[in-house]
């Protein structure tokens, strides 16, 4: 099997050419100012005017959910008191964020006592438990606040209420039947809620009770001359770094702050942390773009809560001292090279399980699960992801938990909720799930490892009940053939600064034919070519595919190919180039 990078936005098997679908853009009313060629790729994203591409702070819907007023005077009135605050957090890296915005724009608003706490996943498990709550105890807060979750933690907060500490929950996963009976509530996708913004993450929402917190002090007269008002625009890299990594629509808003964050860190104002990160990365930060965010820092992180303790990761977030930025961003490069070993393993042996269903197409299961006790339970997500890629099903990974329990982490594709599918199986199953809570496109879950068998049959007629033939076939959404023109550095550079594209806001992407001019094999398993226009006119340019397969690639005998790829430009010893990057390809 081809080596998996976590830096690699590339399917698995670049040589299994898919059906390629063209999107179709809508009606639109864009100005001359925007290009043409931009015109029709935000058209058919759901764009239609001007306006819709607004990127300024100016833009951001005023801090309205449900819960924030009594949020605020929570707050407010601790920060008056001096009490102690504790931030609960997640281990991923929208949790890590999540933490350290909090405890930075906590401190910055005068907060005199805010410390942190995130559970290790191999020991408590997630969310605000009751056995998280006891250690929480020992730190003696006066007021607990979770972030990036909490929404589902009834028994933690009832468990903190019995110790008479009261919990401001702050999320944004999708809630249950029943909500934690917490002092507050703020979370854009409770029930009841008017903002219109439900895809922020979970620092988006710790971002927007921080701007609500600032008006409420505002109001008592808290700032002065010796406490001035913090400009929470500083803080805007962590919550564009956690919005990316955890893979949220970039609607408008998030796209604001995306963006908004990404100019803060190419001007390098932003956390020695992000710029140490970024260094290990091999990134310029000059130069970065939002899959940069996703796929060379937000490893890194997640590496620490996968693998060790998540406090690492926020350790490094939250320190100003440029040199101990760096040797914890080591650390963590570090175990991100362990986990890659960790996934390649799980990987080979999953792909094995599945080897034989490759020999008859319809023997696939519409859900796929897997488990092998041998599996480290922090990495089945990604191997999950992995999975889902290569063969386009929704994806369980299971590994073992504690006593007789397995821990599964989903991940769908598109049309089928994740989460939804698992509540109608529990509904339909009572007693199969001991846990499970999530998104559209991932989730996770617990049940019990006698009951894996019975849950994998129920997975798979959900699944088979929800989704049709048409969406588990493999397909590309192309924004169509690019003309000898448009296939120029200046183009590639439009793109480039055309998003912040991501989430629901897909990166554009192209097929064509081209004269295959070189080809060699680099880093063992990647294809640099030189190509020209199918139709000639002497223009050439350089490509990279990368995990290709290396008893196809390189191909002697092939001049002509068939591409599906994205136009990017190439920073090398200072000089820039255009550069296809391709997705999949095939010799024709």
């Amino acid at each position: 099997m081809p080596r998996i990078f976590a830096h690699d936005l590339f399917l698995d098997y670049v040589s299994d050419f898919p059906k390629i679908i063209l999107r179709e853009p809508a009606a639109a009313e864009f100005s001359a100012a925007v290009p043409t060629l931009l015109q029709r790729l935000y058209a058919s994203r759901g764009l239609s005017r001007d306006a819709d591409l607004e990127s300024g702070l100016e833009h951001l819907p005023k801090p309205e959910m449900k819960g924030m007023s009594d949020a605020c005077a929570l707050l407010a009135n601790a920060l008056e008191k001096q009490h102690r605050l504790l931030i609960v957090g997640d281990f991923d890296c929208d949790g890590a964020t999540s933490t350290s915005l909090a405890v930075l724009g906590l401190r910055a608003l005068g907060a005199a006592d805010v410390d942190y706490l995130v559970p290790n996943r191999f020991e408590y498990g997630y969310g605000l438990t009751p056995e998280i709550v006891a250690v929480a105890a020992e730190r003696q807060p006066d007021l607990i606040i979770t972030v990036d979750n909490g929404i589902s933690s009834i028994d933690g907060v009832a468990a903190a209420a019995k110790l008479g500490i009261p919990v401001l929950v702050t999320d944004h996963h999708l809630p249950g039947d029943s909500l934690p009976q917490a002092a507050a509530i703020v979370n854009p996708n409770q029930h009841g809620c008017p903002f219109a913004g439900k895809s922020l993450a979970g620092v988006g929402v710790m971002f927007y009770v921080l701007l609500a917190l600032r008006s409420e002090l505002q109001q008592r007269g808290w700032f002065s001359a010796e406490r001035a008002k913090p400009n929470l625009a500083e803080f805007l890299d962590l919550v564009a770094l956690g919005t990316v990594a955890d893979v949220v629509p970039l609607e408008q808003l998030n796209r604001i702050l995306v963006e908004q964050g990404l100019r803060r860190i190419r001007a390098g104002r932003c956390r020695p942390g992000i710029q140490a990160l970024l260094r290990v990365a091999g990134k310029e930060s000059g130069r970065l773009v939002a899959s940069d965010m996703g796929f060379a820092i937000g490893p890194r992180l997640n590496a620490a809560g996968r693998l060790d303790d998540m406090s690492l990761g926020i350790r490094c977030l939250l320190t100003e001292d440029a040199d101990t930025a760096l040797s914890l961003a080591a650390e963590l490069d570090d175990l991100n090279r362990e986990r890659r070993s960790i996934e390649q393993s799980m990987k080979d042996d999953a792909m094995r399980v599945l080897a034989h269903l490759q020999l008859d197409p319809t023997a696939v299961p519409n859900g796929i699960c897997l488990y092998d006790p041998t599996w480290h339970q922090g990495v089945v997500g990604i191997l999950a992801s992995r999975i889902k890629d290569r063969y386009h099903r929704p994806v369980i990974a299971f590994a073992d938990a504690d006593g007789d329990e397995i821990k599964g982490s989903a991940r769908s594709i598109p049309g089928l909720h994740m989460r939804d599918a698992l509540d109608l199986i529990a509904k339909r199953h009572p007693g199969l799930l001991n846990k499970f809570g999530g998104h559209a496109m991932a989730a996770g879950m617990s049940l019990a490892k006698a009951d894996y068998s019975r849950f994998a049959e129920a997975f798979d007629a959900i699944v088979a009940e929800l989704t049709s033939p048409e969406q588990l076939t493999a397909a590309v959404y192309s924004d169509g053939e690019l003309t000898a023109e448009d296939l120029s550095l200046e183009r590639a550079e439009l793109l480039r600064g055309a998003g912040p594209w991501g989430q629901n806001f897909p990166e554009p992407l192209f097929h064509g034919r081209f004269r295959l001019v070189q080809q060699r094999i680099v880093g063992a398993r990647h294809l640099k070519m030189v190509l020209a226009p199918e139709q000639g006119g002497g223009q050439i340019f350089d490509a990279i595919a990368f995990n290709i397969d290396t008893d196809v690639w390189p191909s002697p005998d092939t001049e002509y190919v068939e591409l599906v790829y994205k136009l990017d430009s190439n920073l090398f010893r200072e000089r820039l180039s255009l550069q296809l990057m391709v997705e999949h390809l095939r010799p024709l």
